[in-house]
C-alpha cells in the first residue's frame, strides 16, 4: 500500500493540521490499516455477553466483529466471515448460541471458533480437509478492562494495560465508581451521518470551547450548566482538558461539590432514594478510588483512542468509520450495575435526552461536524490549514491529575490526539512507537 506522510500535515508545535485528513480518499485507507489494524478497539461490554455462547455483533473499522464467550467462558474476536466462500456467517446483532452456520455452503463454527461441521466432509472432501486450519479468523489479542472489552489485529501491540496508560485513571469513574461495576442497558442506538469519525472522536474527547455556543439553547432552557455567553473562566472552572497519553484525550472535572453536578440534572425527578444514591457517592468512591477521585466525582468526557468515546450523561459510543465522509454511531448507555432501577430509568431518560439519535446536544453537534465535513471536500478548502492553538505553551502537569494537562478550554488534548495520530499513520511498524509515560504508578 502506498502511504502518503501524516507528519508534515500534523505541526502539533504550531497547532496546525491539515485538512485533507479528514477528505482523502488514500488517507482513509491508510487509516483502516495503520490506525484501525492496529490499536486497541473497543468492542464491547462484559455485560452484553453474560453468559456461555453469547455473542454480539460489531466492527473494528470497517472488519465486521463476531465478539463472543465460548462454552468455557472465554472471550473470543472474529471476523464475521466464513472461510469456504467469505459469507457473513452471522447476522443477528446479539444472542446465545453454540455454534454459526453459514447459509451458503452450511460450513458450521463453534463459539471459539473452531470449524466443526463441513457439509460433504467424507463424500466431498474425501476427509482430507484439514479444519484445525480452517476456523474463523480471531483478532492477535483481547482483553478486558473492568469489563470493557477491546481486541487488537497487530500481534505486536502493547499490551490493553500499557496501552491505555494514564487513561485508565479516568476511566475508573466511568466503569469502577461503586461495587459491581458497570453494565450496559437498553441495547444500543446507531445511525449514520455524513463526516468523517475523527470529529466526533475529538470533540467528545474534549471540547468545552464550544459547549456556550452551539449548546447555548440548552443552557437558556435549563439543561445545562453553561448558557450562551458564559465567560471561559466561568466555563473552565475546576476543569481540565488532559492528554493521557498514546491518542487519548480526556476532559476531567476538579470539582470539590459533594455531588456530582452531571447527574444533578435528573437529581430533581430521582426521589428520595435516588438523592440518597447519588449523595452516597463520595464515601464509596474515596474508598475505592481515592481522595481525588472522590471529589472530582463526575464522569468527564474522554476518547480513548481512535473511536471509543464516553460522555457524562451518561453515554458510551464508538464512530465506526464508512469512508471519508461517513460515519456509523453506536451508542450505549452505561450505568453502574447495582443501581436501583430507578436511577437506571434516570440515567437512560438523561442519555436520550441528550445524546440519543434525537437529542437535543446530538444534533448540535451533528450539524457541526456536518458542515466541516461538507465544506472540507471543496478544492479550495483542502488547501487550508485549521487551527488547533488554543493554549499551546501554557499546558501543565501537577501532582493531583495524571497526564499533560491544559485549561478545560484548550485544544491540548487534541494536539495530543492528532500528534498520536499521525505517529501511527507513518510507523511502519509498533516497534517503531514509543509509547507515552505512565505516571499512574503514582496513584
Amino acid at each position: 500500500m502506498v502511504t502518503t506522510p501524516l507528519t508534515p500535515r500534523v505541526n502539533t508545535a504550531k497547532g496546525l493540521v491539515d485538512r485533507t485528513i479528514f477528505s482523502n480518499q488514500e488517507i482513509y485507507q491508510q487509516e483502516l490499516e495503520q490506525v484501525f489494524g492496529r490499536c486497541w478497539m473497543w468492542l464491547g461490554h462484559e455485560s452484553q455477553i453474560p453468559n456461555n455462547n453469547d455473542f454480539t455483533a460489531t466492527y473494528i473499522g470497517e472488519d465486521p466483529i463476531l465478539l463472543t464467550r465460548d462454552s468455557k467462558g472465554k472471550l473470543h474476536a472474529f471476523l464475521n466471515m466464513c472461510r469456504h466462500r467469505g459469507n457473513r456467517i452471522c447476522r443477528a446483532d446479539e444472542g446465545n448460541a453454540p455454534s454459526f452456520m453459514c447459509t451458503y455452503h452450511g460450513w458450521t463454527f463453534a463459539t471459539d471458533g473452531k470449524l466443526v461441521g463441513v457439509p460433504g466432509y467424507k463424500e466431498a472432501y474425501f476427509e482430507e480437509l484439514d479444519r484445525s486450519q480452517w476456523g474463523l479468523v480471531e483478532t492477535a489479542h483481547i482483553g478486558s478492562y473492568k469489563g470493557l472489552v477491546f481486541g487488537t489485529w497487530d500481534k505486536n501491540a502493547p499490551t490493553l494495560e500499557d496501552y491505555l496508560g494514564d487513561s485508565a485513571w479516568y476511566l475508573d469513574l466511568l466503569v469502577d465508581r461503586r461495587e459491581g461495576g458497570s453494565e450496559l442497558i437498553g441495547g444500543v442506538h446507531r445511525w449514520v451521518m455524513d463526516f468523517n469519525w475523527k470529529f466526533g472522536s475529538d470533540n467528545f474527547g474534549g471540547d468545552n470551547y464550544h459547549v456556550p455556543i452551539s449548546h447555548g439553547s440548552i443552557g437558556l432552557a435549563g439543561m445545562n450548566r453553561n448558557p450562551r455567553g458564559a465567560g471561559m473562566a466561568e466555563q473552565g472552572k475546576d476543569r481540565f482538558t488532559v492528554y493521557a497519553g498514546n491518542g487519548h484525550c480526556i476532559t476531567s472535572g476538579g470539582s470539590t461539590a459533594a455531588v456530582n453536578p452531571q447527574m444533578l440534572n435528573s437529581a430533581p425527578q430521582a426521589g428520595q432514594e435516588g438523592n440518597e444514591y447519588l449523595r452516597s457517592y463520595p464515601d464509596e468512591l474515596k474508598a475505592r478510588l481515592g481522595e481525588v477521585r472522590a471529589r472530582q466525582q463526575a464522569l468527564g468526557i474522554g476518547t480513548i483512542f481512535p473511536n471509543f468515546t464516553w460522555h457524562s450523561s451518561p453515554t458510551v459510543r464508538i464512530w465506526h468509520p464508512r469512508g471519508p465522509f461517513k460515519t456509523e454511531i453506536w451508542s450505549y448507555c452505561l450505568v453502574d450495575k447495582k443501581a436501583p432501577a430507578e436511577i437506571k430509568n434516570i440515567m437512560k431518560r438523561n442519555y436520550i435526552m441528550r445524546f440519543g439519535p434525537a437529542g437535543t446536544m446530538e444534533q448540535d453537534d451533528a450539524n457541526n461536524w456536518s458542515q466541516s465535513t461538507t465544506i472540507g471536500k471543496s478544492p479550495r478548502a483542502q488547501k487550508v490549514q485549521l487551527n488547533m492553538q488554543m493554549g499551546i505553551g501554557h499546558e501543565f502537569t501537577n501532582e493531583t491529575h495524571p497526564g499533560v494537562l491544559g485549561h478545560a478550554v484548550s485544544e491540548t488534548n487534541w494536539r495530543g490526539f492528532y500528534g498520536w495520530y499521525a505517529k501511527m499513520m507513518d510507523a511502519p511498524s509498533w516497534g517503531s512507537v514509543k509509547l507515552d509515560p505512565k505516571t499512574t504508578n503514582k496513584w
